[in-house]
This record gives structure tokens, C-alpha cells and sequence, in this order.
């Protein structure tokens, strides 16, 4: 298939679309209760990170891009206190939320390093 929006070949779009559907098919392992909940809330932060990147890429200034990638790093923060929640509800292990924390990580450090990079 032939790429024909800019966003598509930005590795933060491609690791953000990703990373939104493991923590998706993580989400959806929650307890029934959680549904329209702690579930749903992760499932919303973690797809607005790619959204809002994909956004912003459109828009006609860099500002305007500028504005759209802090609400993407808004959302992965948001990805984080999920889990964290996650974790003390005891919804995921310990190494769960290890393995999607520090993909959080790293997914933050280059999309603020790509906000920067922005004129």
C-alpha cells in the first residue's frame, strides 16, 4: 500500500499505533466492571497519543503542531497513571506494567525529542 499522508512515515505515529493496541488487548482483559471505566478511559488516552500526532501533522503551522504533540504527550502521561492504577487494582502484574511503562517511556522521550526538533 502506497503511504499517502505525511504522519504515516513519523516513527512516533508508527510506534504510538502500536503501542495503542497492546495496551487495547491489555485493556480489554479487565474485570467486566472496568469496562466503561478504568478500561475505557486507557483505551480513549492511548488512541488520542496517535490521533493527536496525526492531527497535528495535517495542521498548516509548526505551532499548531507544536500544540497537537504536547496533547499527545498529555495522553501517554494519562497511559501511565492508567497502568499504575491498573497495577494497584491488580489488573496487571508487575511485569506487565514494567514492559508498558517503559515503552511509555521511551515512546515520551521521542516524542518530546520530535516536539523540540519542531520550528
Amino acid at each position: 500500500m502506497k503511504k499517502k499522508f505525511k504522519f504515516e512515515d513519523l516513527r512516533i505515529w508508527q510506534k504510538s499505533m502500536d503501542f495503542g493496541e497492546e495496551i487495547n488487548q491489555m485493556a480489554y482483559a479487565f474485570p467486566d466492571f472496568e469496562l466503561y471505566n478504568l478500561s475505557s478511559q486507557l483505551r480513549r488516552a492511548v488512541d488520542s497519543i496517535a490521533l493527536n500526532i496525526s492531527e497535528g501533522a495535517i495542521g498548516q503551522t509548526n505551532p499548531e503542531f507544536k500544540r497537537f504533540m504536547s496533547y499527545s504527550i498529555r495522553s501517554l502521561a494519562e497511559v501511565v497513571t492508567c497502568l499504575y492504577k491498573a497495577k494497584r487494582r491488580k489488573y496487571i502484574n508487575e511485569s506487565t506494567f514494567k514492559r508498558f511503562y517503559d515503552e511509555s517511556y521511551d515512546l515520551m522521550n521521542m516524542m518530546i525529542a520530535f516536539k523540540n526538533k519542531i520550528n
